[in-house]
């Protein structure tokens, strides 16, 4: 299941990259900023901006799912069904409701990635799994990988490595980078944030740099989590010490995904302004230059 592919991408590894989203995460990061690829199903996004007054198409293509309202629709998104998504996958003319996620055979992300072999060999580029968490799919992740491979298209991976190591392995042949989250290494602050396990993360790393691949690390800074000096510093000092990585990307919090909460109809309980910290980042930058790192800040 996949929820988009992204070509001519230039922020998601080296050179021009075409970026294929996967769905479903084993978080549940109070600040993802891609919350529709959380599920590994399929979800019905609603922008009410966007819905005609007086149209019922969507009502009638999944009766008793969707509601008229004076804001604009009720959605019973606990009753939707693979037969009503199907339904209202097409039905709506201005795209106010749509689904997302799409199954896809390999052979036809392939066929998608390959137009633009041409591209990626000029530019060093290549395609980058994200998602959601590509290795929560590991079957179609490491086809996908193989498959480029056998083209000769460098392979990457955004990845928070919260899964199994025995869902990642089979695939390590085949990837040629890791962009790795590396979000706390308190468990428990990691837990309160994102529902997930701190160990799993830091063990999977460190068997990533056991086996010499390629790892970028990522992290996230987010107000009252991690963008405090003693995180950085901790952060930092585990990535130098216990991973001897080269490259550390510091990733500035920033609200542009608050909105799809809305068309989920979800909550949203991370800060509701961006990061603006100047002396902070430039702390992160220093101290991880003084620990041997170069330090990329990504917004």
């Amino acid at each position: 299941m996949i929820f988009n592919i992204q070509r001519y991408s230039t922020h998601d590894g080296p050179g021009i990259r075409t970026v294929v989203f996967l769905k479903g995460c084993s978080l549940g990061c109070r600040w993802c900023q891609n919350p529709e690829s959380r599920s590994r199903t399929r979800d019905v996004l609603f922008d009410a901006r966007l819905c005609l007054e007086g149209c019922d198409l969507c009502q009638q293509a999944a009766p008793g799912i969707i509601d008229r309202a004076l804001n604009g629709l009720i959605i019973h998104r606990e009753k939707l069904n693979e037969t009503h998504l199907d339904a209202l996958t097409e039905c709506c003319p201005t795209q106010a409701l749509t689904v997302c996620g799409e199954e896809k055979q390999v052979a036809d992300i392939m066929a998608t990635v390959l137009r633009d072999k041409p591209f990626y060999d000029r530019s060093g580029g290549g395609i980058t799994l994200s998602g959601g968490e590509p290795f929560i799919s590991p079957g179609l992740a490491h086809s996908l990988f193989k498959a480029s491979h056998e083209q000769g298209i460098h392979t990457a991976v955004e990845t928070c490595l919260h899964v199994p190591w025995h869902y990642i392995e089979p695939a390590l042949p085949y990837v040629d980078l890791f962009l790795a989250d590396l979000k706390h290494v308190d468990a428990e602050v990691f837990k309160q944030w994102t529902d997930g396990s701190a160990k799993r993360v830091l063990e999977n790393l460190k068997r990533l740099a056991a086996a010499g691949k390629e790892l970028t690390i990522r992290v996230p800074l987010i107000q009252g989590f991690n963008a405090d000096e003693a995180s950085i510093k901790a952060i930092t000092r585990f990535a130098a010490d216990e991973l001897n990585v080269r490259d550390i990307h510091f990733l500035p919090y920033h609200t542009l995904g608050m909105n799809k909460y809305t068309l989920l109809g979800l909550p949203y309980s991370a800060p509701d302004k961006p990061l603006d910290n100047p002396e902070l980042l430039d702390f992160a930058q220093q101290f991880a230059a003084q620990n041997g790192l170069t330090a990329t800040l990504r917004g």
